[in-house]
């Protein structure tokens, strides 16, 4: 018979720690490795997140580009000035609300995220290295399963 983790820590055996706390250590870790790779682009790791989305996504509202790019609406609107004035992305009239204006990749946003694709992917390789393949696939579909549930 197994004990349960309230068993063991009655006993002083610590329980291991919350899935929420693995998965949010993991994501400052990664944004920190992230930031460290990025910074000979003068980007943030937040920053490339909403260039990568432009990227799957071309031409966004503001809006549709803080909710994809996990920032508020104030941070986007911040971000796309920076962006902006450093030539990475360009903001024009949507043709079907003209009172909106669309994000989109230039061709200098796009050149910078071909400079850091390997970069990033190595980043990505290293952290799931020793996985098996199919270790590999079943985190990807946990980590977009549980995403998908929290919605």
């Amino acid at each position: 018979m197994s004990e349960t983790a309230e068993q063991s820590a009655g006993r002083g055996v610590k329980a291991p720690p919350s899935l929420l706390y693995l998965v949010k250590r993991t994501e400052l870790v990664v944004r920190a490795r992230l930031e460290e790779v990025l910074k000979p682009a003068g980007v943030t790791a937040l920053q490339y997140t909403a260039l990568t989305v432009l990227e799957r996504h071309d031409s966004l509202t503001a809006a549709q580009l803080a909710r994809d790019s996990f920032v508020t609406a104030q941070s986007v609107a911040d971000m796309v000035r920076t962006l902006e004035a450093r030539g990475h992305v360009v903001r024009h009239p949507n043709p079907d609300n003209r009172r909106e204006l669309l994000i989109s990749l230039t061709e200098l946003g796009r050149r910078l995220l071909a400079d850091y694709e390997e970069p990033v992917r190595d980043l990505e390789r290293r952290m799931t290295d020793g996985l098996t393949p199919e270790q590999h696939v079943h985190l990807r579909a946990g980590l977009d399963h549980a995403w998908r549930r929290l919605l």
